[in-house]
């Protein structure tokens, strides 16, 4: 396939399946380190065994760091919205209201999971691309003291926009409100403290900053939320139920079978951010950011949220770009996956943005050959741009 590109390489012949390196700079799933990729092809072992137990008490020791907390955080076969699921459902009396908190697509999953299981809610619904404002947070808390429990995302990955959590937690702690927050593209991404903040609930997937495939949602629960859990009877389920989890964790254990080779591939991701240490990778994927911004910015693109997030970057298209053709140039050309838009109740931004990650296994090259990508793919499609501007932006804010 031959393409030109607006940097001095010029034109290159080459067959893109055999010779581009893949860069998957969507946000979710991530790239995985491949020290996680060769402890996953390991020979499974039994779940059963005092070998497992050790793995799992290791992770589980890990998992509270991550989320620095004291508290419980519970390994859960499946993805995000499993993990998610479960702590909706079991921790809410039956009859009781929730107070659900959307600014875009899975903030609106999460009150499609409480209407399917039909619990009340009272909604804050924020537009796309803008944080949720903590003062509506308290004026509804205030005027419904009935409310059990608050959901919000810290994150939103769909609008690349993150909420002022520590102000939001400190709000629901003054009442008797439990308050789950969706850190799916947060922990391990941006600052973000468990304890200290008073979050009841956290929740995230193995598939963002955590550097593993799909498949293990993680939990924590805080104190209130573990009194909540001995204290109310969930509705209608099983595998769902946190009460097995909690009570197999106690013992180093799972109640139900596991993806045993992806806990051993997350036992290694966790040690290698032990490793690092979070507060520099905090540092890393802000700096990783700021540059992604500055780059879109220079190169005329519009940003998709007005509080953006540290973990990923979204923006929208300039006239007369098909997100396809675009997507797969970037795809085909030069081995880079990212994100289209979503569609939900509050907008539909399919075909109308792009989104990359600067979470987990990234390094400093990979969003600086993405951004030059972008930039080459954009004039192919005959949008103005000086050849060169998105990394002079980029190395520029990196200083």
């Amino acid at each position: 396939m031959a393409y030109h590109v607006p940097f001095p390489i010029g034109t290159i012949t080459m067959n893109p399946a055999l010779f581009n390196k893949p860069r998957l700079m969507t946000p979710g799933p991530t790239d995985v380190p491949p020290a996680v990729l060769l402890e996953m092809a390991q020979p499974i072992i039994h779940h059963r065994t005092k070998e497992f137990q050790a793995i799992f008490a290791e992770l589980s020791e890990l998992l509270r760091r991550l989320f620095r907390t004291a508290g419980p955080v519970l390994t859960i076969a499946g993805s995000g919205t499993t993990a998610f699921e479960a702590a909706q459902t079991s921790l809410i009396e039956p009859g009781a209201k929730a107070l659900t908190i959307a600014g875009g697509k899975f903030g609106e999953r999460w009150q499609d999971i409480y209407d399917a299981h039909d619990v009340g809610q009272h909604r804050i619904n924020a537009e796309w691309g803008n944080a949720t404002n903590p003062e509506q947070v308290k004026q509804l808390l205030d005027d419904h003291p009935d409310i059990s429990v608050v959901t919000i995302v810290h994150s939103e990955t769909s609008t690349a926009t993150a909420s002022d959590i520590q102000a939001i937690a400190a709000i629901v702690r003054q009442t008797d409100a439990l308050l789950i927050v969706d850190g799916i593209t947060a922990v391990g991404a941006l600052p973000l403290d468990m304890d200290d903040w008073g979050i009841d609930v956290l929740v995230t997937g193995s598939q963002k900053a955590l550097m593993l495939p799909p498949g293990l949602g993680f939990v924590g629960l805080g104190e209130r939320a573990v009194a909540r859990l001995e204290s109310v009877e969930p509705a209608h389920v099983y595998n769902l139920d946190l009460r097995r989890w909690l009570k197999s964790h106690k013992d180093d254990d799972v109640p139900f079978t596991p993806p045993v080779n992806l806990i051993r591939g997350q036992l290694v991701a966790l040690r290698m951010i032990e490793d690092q240490g979070l507060d520099m990778i905090w540092d890393r994927t802000a700096a990783l950011a700021k540059a992604g911004r500055a780059a879109f910015e220079a190169m005329g693109l519009k940003l998709i949220s007005t509080s953006p997030s540290d973990s990923v970057t979204g923006a929208f298209y300039p006239d007369g770009i098909d997100d396809k053709t675009f997507r797969g140039d970037l795809r085909d050309d030069f081995g880079i996956h990212v994100a289209g838009g979503q569609a939900g109740r509050g907008a539909d931004w399919k075909g109308r943005i792009f989104r990359i990650s600067h979470m987990g296994h990234v390094d400093v090259g990979d969003p600086l050959a993405t951004l030059a990508a972008i930039e080459a793919a954009l004039i192919q499609q005959d949008v103005k741009i000086k050849p060169g501007t998105a990394l002079d932006a980029a190395t520029a804010a990196l200083q």
